[in-house]
């Protein structure tokens, strides 16, 4: 399971709403399912160079970073300027259920999309019991910690 703990983000979020602050990037919006034996979670970047997308794990969080500048020439006079610019950041914190060495990303028209799949001790599997009779019987067992 994918788990997300962080007090302070929605309390930017919410700040970045209410007073409209634009000095802190906006925080990256994702989407994250479970489809068969892997998760799967999209984060939005759009206008967001590949070469500033950075992910790493290190023990049971996932970080993403990107990075998005508007490289403004001289000369130029902004009327308006709405769209977060900066570095982006997220964290996710991986469940023990999850094979963090098997992660595989991809990045088309603006969506980063990462596949973290269930670890294979975490899948469900059948359990053999033997009875005083000397037959065994299969019995599935299931595990959710994923």
């Amino acid at each position: 399971m994918l788990m997300r703990f962080d007090p302070f983000r929605e309390l930017d979020r919410l700040s970045q709403q209410a007073f409209g602050t634009q000095g802190r990037p906006a925080v990256m919006a994702m989407d994250a399912y479970r489809q068969g034996e892997q998760f799967v979670v999209h984060f939005d970047l759009p206008g967001v160079d590949t070469s500033s997308i950075d992910l790493t794990v290190e023990k049971n969080v996932l970080t993403v970073t990107a990075e998005r500048a508007w490289p403004r020439e001289e000369g130029q006079d902004v009327i308006v300027s709405e769209r977060a610019q900066g570095k982006f950041s997220r964290q996710l914190f991986l469940g023990e259920g999850l094979d963090s060495e098997r992660i595989e990303a991809s990045y088309d028209n603006g969506v980063l999309t990462v596949t973290v799949p269930v670890a294979e001790q975490a899948k469900p599997r059948k359990v053999e019991i033997g009875s005083g009779g000397g037959q065994a019987q299969a019995i599935e067992t299931g595990s959710n910690a994923a």
